[in-house]
């Protein structure tokens, strides 16, 4: 099952709204994913030359406890201390939340030999990922989503059909900088692109093929393909059925496959954009009685970016 919703605000008057509609939306897909739920918000920009990482220690989950704790502000003054870099430190539910005046790739590359326990679940200037286990109230709630204001944000509730119910298994995916993914269906050819993709320096850490179609699209946008080929260049190497809804730094994008097996709605005013993968999850949206509706077209790529008010379909 699981579900899928995106949400993306053309008007900086809805802005503060960002948080409330899409948990509202989130809720909405419960039933196709009551074991676990995921959300990547973009808001609240890092100052200029440092990144925001959003970090998890999954050990206690690992041990068959509820949650793990971790004391973040020390990590924060240890990184502050190895590198030189000024760093501060905020804990939203079990996740550590740090910002520091540096590189993704520098404060990934510290914290992998100085704390290899800890999972880096988001990173990136103004993406925040938050994903836990439990209903997706639980999750708005534990994480205090109503309350975020920004541009844009997708969602992911998780049913566990072939694998236990973790925070690791749970999207969004971080693939690069300020990407991410959530993907409703299975891909058959994953575990050979893994391996390609490892091939090709691209660090996977989970067994989820979702994960893998997250590093693929990363890979396709560091050859210097725009997002929208990137995209389309799935079509040849992605095996299976799926729809994606991709988040980046200022844009927002969904993708099916060439047949269409997964469900997947998208409503659009001029105030938002919105995908879930049932209507039910946009029906209260505001101005929903005078947005367009459509159902995505298999084999087809929308994208949407900040400042650009028309829809880009590309086929």
């Amino acid at each position: 099952m699981c579900g899928i919703v995106g949400l993306f605000l053309k008007r900086e008057e809805l802005r503060d709204n960002l948080g409330s509609m899409l948990s509202d939306m989130l809720i909405g897909m419960t039933e196709r994913g009551p074991d676990s739920a995921g959300i990547a918000l973009y808001h609240a920009p890092a100052p200029e030359g440092a990144i925001k990482l959003t970090l998890h220690d999954p050990s206690g989950e690992h041990r068959g406890e509820r949650h793990g704790e971790r004391d973040w502000g020390a990590i924060a003054s240890e990184m502050e201390a190895a590198l030189q870099v000024h760093c501060t430190a905020t804990m939203r539910g079990n996740h550590g939340l740090i910002t520091s005046a540096t590189d993704s790739d520098t404060a990934r590359a510290w914290l992998a030999r100085a704390h290899p326990e800890i999972r880096v679940v988001g990173y990136g200037q103004v993406m925040e990922i938050y994903k836990d286990t439990g209903l997706p109230i639980e999750v708005i709630d534990k994480y205090d989503i109503r309350a975020v204001a920004g541009t844009h944000a997708v969602s992911h509730t998780r049913m566990a059909t072939e694998s236990a119910v973790t925070t690791d298994g749970s999207h969004p995916f971080t693939a690069t900088d300020d990407m991410c993914l959530v993907h409703n269906g299975s891909l058959s050819n994953y575990f050979g692109l893994r391996q390609w993709l490892r091939g090709r320096g691209m660090e996977i850490e989970t067994e989820n093929d979702s994960e893998v179609a997250a590093k693929y699209f990363a890979y396709r946008l560091s050859q210097g393909l725009p997002l929208d080929e990137a995209l389309r260049a799935g079509f040849a190497d992605l095996d299976g059925f799926y729809t994606f809804a991709m988040g980046t730094r200022d844009g927002f994008a969904v993708v099916r496959d060439g047949i269409g097996c997964k469900p997947a709605q998208l409503a659009e005013t001029d105030d938002w954009v919105a995908m879930a993968s049932e209507f039910r999850s946009l029906a209260d949206l505001p101005g929903i009685d005078d947005a367009v509706l459509w159902e995505p077209k298999p084999g087809q790529v929308y994208s949407w970016r900040l400042g650009a008010a028309e829809q880009a379909a590309v086929a």
